[in-house]
């Protein structure tokens, strides 16, 4: 079992920039891929970006060359450094962690405001 817990929400201005973390408890030995999703006021929640167990990355073509997914392994936690943010980068933003085995987890997100 394990369990997610996001942080580094808040209100930016346009152009600003924030790292959201993702902590999880419990074994991630068997990890597939660790990820940022968001979900906007209205609309469906939508891959942002994810990094695999052997390091590759994916990113939505919207924050591709403004976003990074990162992973510390040693304090089991995920990064989302997101520089020059858009009010459309307006969400809630949700860490997912998905198993070999088909099974996902689910942290309760941490909101980003992007607004003047």
């Amino acid at each position: 079992q394990v369990q997610l817990v996001e942080s580094g929400g808040g209100l930016v201005q346009p152009g600003g920039s924030l790292r959201l973390s993702c902590a999880a408890s419990g074994s991630d030995v068997s990890i597939r891929t660790r990820g940022w999703y968001r979900q906007a006021p209205g609309k469906e929640r939508e891959l942002v970006a994810d990094i695999s167990s052997g390091g590759r990355t994916n990113y939505a073509d919207s924050v591709k060359a403004r976003f990074t997914i990162s992973r510390d392994n040693a304090k089991n936690t995920v990064y989302l450094q997101m520089n020059s943010l858009k009010p459309e980068d307006t969400a809630v933003y949700y860490c997912r962690y998905r198993e070999w085995s088909g099974m996902e987890y689910w942290g309760k997100g941490t909101l980003v405001t992007v607004s003047s």
